[in-house]
């Protein structure tokens, strides 16, 4: 410690706290404040690095300018002065040792910027909007433009806010507590929008560590890790129109096929550099709309340090990554996408977050945003730590972060990642390893209450946005309303149907008969939730392959495998979801590290015949109700025969609500073309063929029922009326009454053709 001249106020006990970092609220000794005997007032600066330092009057023009002297040689100023009693606002003109000069109003002659109400709300866990409040702001106080901070850190002896303002020295700026909120605030003066800055927490055990902010809008592009000071409301949106009509839009009887996307992956530039946000728009949003797609998924765009993660351990849950542009850049793409009619979704990661010693890990020094119990707070799978949803700061952080996206970035949807790893305490741990919950059992009881609120609070705060539940266990209810004891979400993935359907196709066909059970089971429980199939990036990473590298057989048998597990999910009950890539059967596994393979697309017509199969698909699924409008009524699918296992031929009829519309599917998933194949159907008729995935256009062998079939009255299948069918091999078929208008226009695929249309290869 240096000399120490004497304050003529200050006592011994604030002075030492004071120098030592761990004044609880420095606004008490710094600043200027009434003489105890009311005879005047005393103005105390601490600068380490000041030569000289003045408080000059900047409203008050006649009262007193002070020259403050030094009374330690850290860097305590004092002056006292008795031709006032009143405070009054003054500048600092400070001189460095530098030589470095510069006058601006004191930071602690501030009141807080955080309100009782603000503070109770946010400690009952009740702040909806607490992104406005914690973290750091533009802010004007008593016309004086400059940044507030504010961090949640309730065990630190001290806290200082860091940056290249301060030199990064933890001296300069202490913050106070506010109450017993545990929240540190401090407004500083003169900063302005791009500052780079940190917390320096003093611990418990005297230790003193730097944190980025929790609630900061914007990082430095990894592997440094600052936050900075950002104002993201400053956008110009322009999607007033997708924002309106998503509120009147029902999502559960509508089109719903999801491109899901990495960001950094989907194209790079030919130096390998990643696109930036705004880059991205007008290619992906091209080839999105060339394909049909309804919506994009992202991957998490949520800052995170370690890039092979994929988003997923998430280290700045309020900023979008800096790897591809600002936070306007990513309102860009998102306002770029409503405005070409895409919806937009995100994968949010509530479940987890990584140790980094610089993130939310330890925050305080001790387990603040996770259980302090291994057995409780942390994953043992993944190497990461569990949220403490018991915690009402904490579930406020989640349950704000997820309106946040929704009301800052206008995003559509949140898919909620690792659903089942929230719900039980026991997850993916061996009998002696967690802890039962207060009545004895397995379920996470405070996980359980969150997802209920953040669902609730998304559903009712903004009408048309969803939420998707990736779960992966028999938890029922998962896609209910809360008053009925459900956890509220929109859809959840089936994974189960995702599982088995890979399952099956990865079997050599020779061996399908004795599995057919595994495309017939999902039907037994596919009324219990609002499902959603997806193909997701989890099916093509860690060894497994690609979709195309899991297809059995020679190249094309393995397409044609490929062209029917596509056409199977679009066209059977529930939303959908595909990976990038699946579309156009990406040879190699997926990679984080470099692009997509688009030039297969030029090596030969397999590719772009399953690339125009989607796209078919799509067109298909968005003109026709019955493809959609009933995927959860019962009603909306029947079984025509199930039963021919020695085949693997498999029929179902889609309808739309009350039967007024019917799409017949036939799959044939053996190598074996089957001529005169008879199959029962609802009604009479000639039945148009929409979909044939073994026609030349799309790299098949052009085998077929030359555009329909007419229906005889002969029952087959308690069916009234049959045909007798050509089933080309490894193939899915789609019929419609011919009589039944098409709604709008889509392909009608001649199976004579073998010229595939032109679509965009994503370059």
């Amino acid at each position: 410690m240096g000399q120490h001249s004497g304050s003529a106020t200050l006592s011994d006990t604030d002075f030492n706290r004071l120098l030592q970092g761990k004044h609880q609220c420095p606004h008490q000794v710094l600043g200027m404040h009434p003489l105890s005997d009311g005879s005047g007032v005393v103005v105390r600066v601490f600068h380490p690095n000041a030569k000289s330092v003045q408080a000059a009057p900047c409203v008050e023009k006649d009262k007193p300018r002070l020259t403050l002297e030094p009374v330690h040689s850290d860097g305590l100023f004092e002056a006292v002065t008795h031709k006032t009693s009143q405070v009054y606002a003054y500048d600092l003109v400070v001189t460095e040792t530098d030589g470095t000069a510069y006058q601006q109003r004191d930071p602690y002659s501030f009141l807080a910027s955080l309100s009782e109400t603000d503070l109770y709300l946010f400690n009952q866990g009740n702040e909806r909007r607490v992104y406005d409040k914690l973290g750091s702001h533009l802010r004007t106080f008593d016309g004086v433009e400059g940044v507030s901070f504010a961090v949640w850190a309730p065990n630190a002896k001290g806290v200082s806010v860091v940056g290249e303002f301060n030199q990064w020295d933890g001296r300069r700026h202490p913050m106070r507590t506010l109450g017993l909120s545990g929240v540190w605030e401090l407004f500083i003066p003169g900063i302005s929008e791009g500052s780079r800055y940190k917390y320096e927490i003093r611990g418990h055990d005297g230790s003193t560590f730097m944190k980025t902010d929790p609630y900061a809008f914007y990082f430095e592009v990894p592997p440094n890790n600052a936050s900075i000071v950002w104002d993201n409301q400053k956008f110009e949106w322009t999607d007033q129109d997708w924002m309106e009509e998503r509120q009147q839009r029902d999502p559960f009887h509508s089109p719903m096929s999801i491109y899901e996307v990495h960001p950094g992956s989907w194209q790079r530039k030919s130096d390998n550099a990643f696109l930036s946000y705004r880059e991205l728009a007008e290619p992906l949003i091209e080839y999105v709309k060339e394909l049909g797609f309804t919506h994009v998924e992202f991957l998490p765009v949520a800052e995170h340090a370690y890039l092979p993660s994929w988003g997923y351990q998430v280290t700045g849950f309020y900023a979008p990554t800096s790897r591809y542009g600002s936070p306007e850049d990513f309102q860009y793409l998102v306002n770029a996408l409503h405005e070409a009619g895409i919806g937009v979704i995100i994968d949010w990661v509530p479940a987890h977050f990584p140790r980094d010693i610089w993130a939310l890990a330890q925050f305080d020094g001790t387990a603040l945003y996770e259980h302090e119990d291994p057995r409780q707070g942390a994953h043992r799978d993944w190497g990461t730590l569990i949220f403490n949803f018991g915690r009402h700061e904490v579930r406020n952080f989640l349950t704000a972060n997820g309106l946040f996206w929704i009301e800052r970035f206008h995003i559509d949807g949140l898919r909620v990642d690792a659903v089942a790893s929230m719900l039980y305490l026991d997850y993916s741990r061996e009998d002696d390893d967690w802890v039962p919950n207060r009545y004895g059992g397995r379920e996470n009881l405070e996980a359980v209450e969150f997802l209920r609120e953040i669902n609730h609070l998304v559903h009712t705060e903004h009408p048309g946005a969803i939420t998707i539940a990736e779960e992966s266990t028999a938890w029922p209810q998962v896609t209910r309303p809360p008053y009925v004891g459900g956890l509220g979400f929109s859809f959840k993935w089936n994974m189960g149907w995702m599982h088995d359907t890979l399952l099956y196709f990865q079997r050599d066909p020779i061996y399908r008969k004795y599995h057919q059970n595994d495309l017939t089971f999902t039907m037994l429980y596919h009324y219990g939730e609002n499902f959603l199939l997806p193909l997701s990036h989890d099916e093509v990473v860690h060894g497994k392959g690609s979709l195309l590298q899991r297809m059995p057989g020679d190249e094309w048998q393995r397409f044609a495998n490929l062209r029917s597990l596509l056409a199977y999910q679009w066209l059977f009950p529930g939303k959908k979801l595909l990976f990038m890539g699946g579309e156009f059967g990406q040879s190699s596994e997926w990679s984080e590290a470099q692009a997509l393979e688009w030039h297969l697309l030029e090596a030969g017509r397999y590719h772009r015949g399953a690339q125009r199969l989607v796209a078919d698909c799509n067109q298909i699924y968005l003109h026709e109700p019955a493809l959609f409008e009933a995927d959860y009524d019962v009603e909306g699918f029947f079984w025509v025969d199930c039963s021919d296992h020695d085949s693997c031929v498999l029929s179902f009829v889609r309808q739309s609500r009350a039967g007024r519309r019917q799409v017949l599917v036939i799959l044939n998933l053996t190598p074996v073309a089957r001529h005169q194949y008879r199959i029962g159907l609802p009604q009479g008729g000639s039945w148009q063929e929409l979909l044939n995935t073994d026609a030349g256009i799309y790299g098949g062998s052009n085998q077929g029922n030359l555009g329909g079939v007419e229906a005889e009255s002969y029952q087959v299948h308690n069916q009234p009326f049959s045909a007798a069918f050509t089933l080309p091999p490894l193939s899915v078929s789609v019929f419609r009454p011919a009589a039944v208008s098409s709604g709008g226009s889509e392909p009608k695929p001649d199976s004579k053709s073998d010229t595939p249309n032109e679509l965009k290869t994503g370059q």
